[in-house]
């Protein structure tokens, strides 16, 4: 990762596993873990990294952000992505435009309608396509030490990654999620990892 780390680089094995266990259960025990976040805890983390996320963005400007929608109790930054609309920075939500393929984006304003995509995912209403942005919010089911983030496993940030010059990347996650686990040949590290702590 580049950057200064606001994260421990002790890595973490899930309570009562020896080694990294298989992708398929650590994202069953990650989903788990972030849905037993207590509400006003999790409303207070995600106040706390929107916070960060804003001064992250101030330290390191550019024209165009890519966001995400948060799904299955991913941090919620939308005060964040408010806020940073209000200064001026253009957000993009992800488009998966096939199975296999690189994620495009659309230009989206906090306010305006989304829909449910053919997977369930929320984007404008209105697809404004624009350019794959300068810097992208990656949200993380899990993340390790080196700054690799554990997905949901369709391999569409990676693909999204691959082609230079690569974005900016921040992704985000709760503390609670850094693990170990295996990586892929394909797997990109991200700059950064923001956290609550």
């Amino acid at each position: 990762m580049t950057g200064e780390s606001r994260i421990s680089r002790a890595s973490r094995q899930l309570p009562g596993l020896e080694a990294p266990p298989d992708k398929p259960l650590l994202r069953r025990t990650l989903k788990e873990r972030r849905r037993a976040i207590a509400p006003d805890l999790k409303r207070a983390w995600d106040a706390r990294i929107g916070a960060r996320v804003l001064a992250w963005s101030r330290a390191n400007p550019s024209g165009s952000l890519a966001v995400y929608w948060p799904l299955e109790g991913e941090p919620d930054l939308g005060a964040a992505y408010a806020e940073l609309a209000g200064e001026g920075v253009r957000l993009a939500l992800p488009i998966v435009l096939a199975r296999d393929a690189a994620l495009g984006f659309a230009a989206w304003m906090p306010g305006e309608p989304t829909v449910a995509d053919s997977m369930g995912l929320a984007v404008p209403a209105d697809l404004r396509m624009v350019a794959r942005p300068q810097a992208l919010l990656i949200p993380c089911l899990g993340f390790n030490a080196q700054g690799y983030r554990l997905g949901y496993g369709g391999g569409f940030y990676d693909r999204t990654l691959a082609p230079e010059p690569r974005p900016r990347t921040l992704g985000v996650a709760y503390s609670s999620q850094l693990v170990e686990f295996d990586l892929n040949e394909y797997d990109i590290p991200l700059d950064e990892i923001m956290t609550e702590s």
